[in-house]
């Protein structure tokens, strides 16, 4: 990846930034000062995270095991280890990067359609099938698979394809959601029983999918570098490195962040800055139009493809021309399709809503509808503060603006709570930022991504 000599900058963030702090309605002196602040707080003051520990999940985990590993510590990602690295010098060589539900969702749907393949060729494994016989039939039947290629795992699957005689016009498993939509319980039989797939790791997904970038700050860094990388630069987690150790000593969050914040209560600048309405910062920052919704009756599948297409990490489930909110889906509730296929055997017909109705009749936490817990919403008019609390006291990473008639007006994110509280001065993450885009190329890491925190939900 080329990069400029002098300046570089995450994709898609200046833009974001720049319109949040031109809308923002605060004294300058005020953002300077809180700034400066920030500038001087060093990272180890930050609290632990809950447990005391960080998890952290070997690369040669299989993915089902990561995902009841997540699901069991209540966390949305883990730092992955090498299991090659024996004793490294420094975290490069310790740690992988970093496995969440993003990641897992692109494994589920891509693969759902090799899985397809495989079963309509009827075998998931043909041995002695490598990558000299995926010819047109196989490139033309499962289409662009793209950078996900896990392994060894696609040549075998389109091998065992084009073994079993399964040709382009039958037209077999178009894409991922298809597939696992007339798949049923043979889907699960597949992609978690039968090899290669149940044997897929951690460190091929991570190694494949390049989804959430790995940017470490040392214990004496700033909590202003760490409050612009979970805000401006789109982070939801930034790990921290003790110095001269390669070890994770702490894992800071956005939702940390804004459980910190709403401790501050009581603070003069704090109560100023929470006491102003959305508007007056410059939110909710996308436009009525912009919100990105699924329908109810939309597949649950095509739920999950669309957080993955467009890189959030939940959309509201709405219902009507004017989008009356009814519910909400969040990228983490994969873990469900793969922990309980007892209760999602057959895709088939099966929608959002039958999703959450079929998860509010099992979790705890459902309502008196049948639903699950439904989401927090507030009106376009509300205090900032009385957003932070909404979100902090449901550990949630959004809440939805909406009109006296329940529709969907925008969206307020995380990110965009802490961007109220902060600035970048000119140039200050520019080397920072440089280091560590230098690091993600030597590694083969992507782009900047929305990955989920190490939290409890």
């Amino acid at each position: 990846m080329d990069r400029p000599d002098e300046i570089v900058k995450f994709p898609s963030c200046d833009a974001y930034f720049d319109t949040i702090q031109s809308k923002k309605k605060l004294p300058l002196s005020l953002q300077e000062s809180l700034t400066a602040a920030f500038a001087q707080i060093p990272v180890s003051s930050f609290p632990d995270v809950p447990s005391g520990r960080v998890i952290e999940i070997p690369g040669d985990t299989s993915i089902l095991d990561a995902v009841r590993i997540l699901s069991e510590h209540n966390i949305r990602s883990a730092p992955v280890l090498n299991p090659e690295s024996g004793l490294p010098a420094d975290w490069q060589g310790r740690y992988l990067g970093i496995i969440d539900y993003s990641a897992i969702i692109l494994w589920v749907l891509e693969n759902a359609e090799i899985a397809a393949v495989a079963l309509s060729a009827g075998s998931a494994t043909v041995a002695g099938v490598g990558m000299s016989a995926v010819g047109a039939v196989g490139v033309a039947t499962l289409g662009a698979i793209g950078p996900a290629a896990v392994a060894g795992l696609t040549a075998t699957a389109v091998g065992a394809a084009v073994a079993g005689g399964l040709t382009a016009e039958k037209g077999v498993a178009k894409d991922g959601l298809t597939a696992a939509d007339h798949l049923g319980e043979d889907f699960y039989k597949v992609l978690l029983q039968q090899e290669p797939f149940k044997s897929t790791t951690v460190r091929s997904i991570v190694e494949s999918y390049r989804w959430s970038p790995f940017v470490p700050v040392m214990l004496d860094s700033t909590m202003l570098t760490v409050l612009l990388l979970l805000s401006k630069y789109r982070l939801r987690n930034v790990p921290v490195i003790e110095p001269d150790k390669p070890v994770i000593k702490n894992f800071i969050t956005q939702t940390g962040v804004i459980k910190g914040l709403q401790q501050c209560k009581g603070r003069d600048w704090f109560d100023y800055i929470s006491a102003l309405p959305l508007s007056d910062l410059g939110l909710p920052f996308m436009s009525f139009d912009e919100v990105i919704t699924v329908n109810s009756g939309d597949l649950i599948l095509e739920a999950f493809k669309c957080m993955k297409d467009n890189k959030i990490g939940g959309v509201p489930v709405v219902e009507g021309p004017n989008r009356k909110l009814v519910g909400s889906v969040s990228i983490r509730d994969i873990r469900f399709l793969l922990l309980r296929p007892d209760l999602f055997s057959s895709f088939r017909q099966l929608t959002v809503m039958e999703f959450m109705k079929t998860l509010g009749s099992t979790l705890p936490d459902s309502g008196n509808d049948g639903l699950v817990k439904p989401p927090l919403t507030c009106v376009p008019d509300a205090s900032l503060g009385s957003v932070i609390e909404s979100i902090a006291s449901r550990i949630t990473h959004r809440i939805y603006v909406v009109n006296g008639d329940f529709e969907v007006l925008g969206v307020v994110t995380l990110r965009d709570v802490i961007s109220c509280f902060i600035y970048e001065p000119p140039g200050y993450c520019d080397n920072y930022l440089a280091s560590a885009i230098d690091k993600f190329e030597d590694k083969g890491s992507g782009s900047v991504d929305e990955s989920e925190g190490q939290i409890t939900n």
